[in-house]
């Protein structure tokens, strides 16, 4: 087994939110909570939650290969996807993301050489009128991204 117990409880109280003929149904949440634990979704982890969940493993990885939030590789301890969707790109998104490649010496899709960062490109989150918008691994909105505030970041961020 590649997941916990203390996983499985979680992924169980998914499950109890749905029929017992719809367990497919807590697929997304089951997927988020082994990344949370892991790290990344590797096949042997979809396949897991595949046996677990009784679905096909392919259905599986349909859901985790469409949305982004799901890495399917290792990352950076701290994954920054910056908005690029048009509305955050003209008001400030493209600057702020020149200024974060800038100073981690990384591209998009990539890591930094001690681990630490993966910096990431990403569609609407909703925030437009925030714009430039971040999110910092998939749970933290950041607003406003400011050279100043994107510098801030990233020290709190190496602590």
């Amino acid at each position: 087994m590649l997941l916990s117990e203390q996983c499985y409880k979680k992924i169980d109280r998914e499950l109890a939110k749905y029929p017992a003929d719809q367990r497919q149904s807590a697929v997304m949440a089951s997927l988020a909570h082994a990344q949370v634990e892991l790290g990344w979704l590797s096949p042997e982890t979809m396949q897991e939650l595949a046996d677990y969940i009784r679905m096909p493993a392919i259905a599986v990885q349909e859901v985790a290969t469409f949305y982004n939030m799901y890495n399917l590789k290792p990352l950076g301890k701290h994954k920054i996807t910056v908005c690029t969707n048009l509305p955050c790109a003209l008001s400030g998104g493209e600057r702020a993301a020149h200024h974060l490649k800038e100073k981690l010496g990384i591209d998009y899709r990539d890591t930094t050489a001690d681990g630490a960062f993966t910096l990431m490109e990403g569609e609407c989150m909703g925030a437009c009128g925030d714009a430039p918008v971040m999110l910092v691994n998939n749970h933290r909105m950041c607003s406003f991204m400011s050279n100043d505030k994107i510098d801030a970041l990233v020290e709190e961020l190496k602590k």
